[in-house]
């Protein structure tokens, strides 16, 4: 895998993830509690999410194989998904979805840090199936350890970020998060334009 390969697959789990994003939800989930609670629930939410997207970089494909699914059929559906994503983030629905899951987790009183944080807001549809696709590229024993390594640096910045929460909202403001959230949804978008493409070509040409 080249630099530009990793590079590529740090910016798609960033957009996918979006740890900048979740800053607001995780500050609303954790209203009231300690930095040393919300240290606690950060990072039980980190491994826990790591846990589940791990699973999918070493057993994705096999999963695909199981159902009968072809890795270029699932480039074109997680495309299409990941675009669906892309555009909530520019249209500023992806934060209202995400904000109602992490109420309606409060109003059921469960552990935050489970539900919604690690998952479906971590590890969710749109990260999971970034990480299908990009384990259909690299099917080897090496690839999956470095989509391992990105996923752990992105993780890791999901970590650091949701440390340093209360000033990067502070910072950012509502204006900035706003202009952030579009213009990885224009990135994102673009990534997923790409992963339909691929597959249709390879679908075309079987």
């Amino acid at each position: 895998m080249s630099l530009d390969q990793f590079i590529n697959i740090l910016a798609t789990l960033f957009v996918t993830i979006d740890p900048i994003g979740m800053i607001p939800i995780f500050l609303a989930l954790t209203t009231g509690a300690s930095f040393a609670e919300r240290s606690k629930i950060d990072v039980t939410a980190c491994a826990i999410a790591a846990v589940v997207l791990v699973i999918f970089i070493v057993a994705g494909n096999e999963l695909l194989s199981a159902l009968g699914i072809s890795l270029p059929a699932f480039r074109i559906a997680g495309g299409m998904l990941l675009f669906m994503i892309a555009f909530e983030m520019v249209f500023e629905k992806r934060t209202q979805r995400k904000a109602a899951t992490a109420e309606k987790a409060s109003d059921s009183g469960h552990n935050v840090a489970v539900f919604p944080l690690a998952v479906p807001l971590i590890a969710g549809p749109g990260s999971i199936s970034a990480l299908l696709l990009l384990t259909g590229q690299h099917t080897d024993v090496v690839g999956k350890l470095e989509l391992a390594a990105a996923t752990a640096i992105i993780l890791l910045v999901t970590l650091a970020a949701f440390l340093a929460s209360g000033p990067i909202d502070r910072i950012l403001g509502a204006t900035g998060r706003l202009v952030l959230s579009r213009l990885l949804g224009i990135l994102l978008a673009a990534l997923s334009v790409q992963f339909v493409a691929d597959g249709i070509l390879v679908l075309a040409r079987s």
